[in-house]
């Protein structure tokens, strides 16, 4: 993508998680499996999944919040891996987050004014009145009141934090916004508000998204296109519309099927979908949906779906193409 603002390539992340009796044998937790997209200038762009698929942990590695394991990522065709921590820093100016729990992420012990002058403080882009001025400006953007700034966390409802996180993400005038379940902590009449305002966001800074969430139907009304994550593998990518309109993979048809349609007339079949997503500490042999999908195969069961590009903007992992299972050798590894 030639006009991409990310690019990842390759993402991987593993764990040493303890197990067993008195915690005395260590497993490895695998979140991230060669994890690959990009974002385009002002484009919102979804990652999708179930808890537990590798979402936020993709969302953190990107921002350095953690440290990957392997992997590429490239900020405007700059690598933040390689980034030294003066750099680093710069580059967090322009690529920040938006957290999911509006209670936790602000600090009780200081005032609004202070939460959102800080990351201004930090990276000194101003004297003490800009900053100030700053901050008041930021606050009637995403709907708060200037006074708002004198006041503590507690003074406010969970959608106005949300808001009061996403004024904290805006001071530093961003490129790039990782939004982490930013509406999934909140009431649904509250959930379309916080939208409209990221959206109305998006296309006056024209700001570009990462946008995780548990929900193909919110995404639906934000991104352009959606990555859809199973056990720290993507296992679908392309652009919304067909992302709805033609599912690919049993779990993206899964998890539209279960997204309510705002439409009483409208026909939806249900998709069987039984169980719930493996662990992380075994995942099943092959493909790691298997358990759960009402199409797996002998196949399915031993080795792990090669990824099959099926149009430019297009692909998925899954035998059920034949791009998939044609070119396939029986002696690749059950798992990438």
């Amino acid at each position: 993508m030639s006009n991409a603002i990310l690019e990842v390539e390759s993402l991987s992340k593993t764990y040493a998680a303890r197990r067993g009796f008195m915690g005395g044998q260590i497993a490895m937790v695998r979140a991230l499996s060669d994890v690959s997209f990009s974002v385009s200038a002002g484009e919102a762009f979804g990652l999708v999944g179930e808890s537990g698929c590798g979402k936020s942990t993709a969302g953190r590695a990107i921002l350095r919040l953690i440290e990957a394991d392997s992997g590429t990522v490239r900020f405007k065709g700059e690598s933040v891996f390689d980034a030294d921590a003066g750099r680093l820093r710069r580059l967090r100016r322009q690529m920040q987050i938006v957290f999911q729990d509006p209670y936790s992420s602000l600090n009780p012990r200081r005032t609004i004014g202070q939460t959102l002058s800080e990351p201004m403080r930090v990276h000194g882009t101003g004297s003490a009145r800009e900053i100030s001025a700053t901050v008041h400006e930021v606050l009637g953007e995403v709907g708060m009141p200037r006074d708002a700034a004198e006041k503590y966390p507690h003074e406010f409802s969970g959608g106005q934090r949300q808001r009061i996180g996403i004024a904290r993400a805006l001071v530093l005038r961003p490129e790039l916004i990782i939004a982490d379940e930013p509406v999934s902590a909140l009431d649904v009449s509250i959930q379309a508000q916080i939208l409209v305002l990221l959206r109305n966001l998006q296309q006056q800074r024209r700001l570009s998204f990462v946008f995780i969430s548990h929900d193909l139907g919110v995404v639906r009304h934000f991104c352009r296109s959606v990555a859809v994550m199973y056990l720290g593998h993507i296992v679908e990518r392309g652009p919304v519309p067909a992302i709805f309109d033609e599912p690919l993979h049993p779990y993206t048809r899964a998890l539209r099927n279960a997204s309510p349609v705002p439409d009483p007339a409208a026909k939806v079949t249900m998709a069987k979908l039984e169980g719930e997503v493996a662990s992380a500490l075994a995942p099943p042999s092959g493909c790691h949906f298997h358990p759960r999908c009402p199409h797996a195969t002998d196949l399915c069961r031993r080795v792990y779906p090669p990824w099959v590009e099926v149009s430019k903007d297009r692909g998925v992992a899954c035998h059920l193409y034949p791009a998939g299972s044609a070119a396939m050798s029986e002696n690749r590894e059950t798992t990438p």
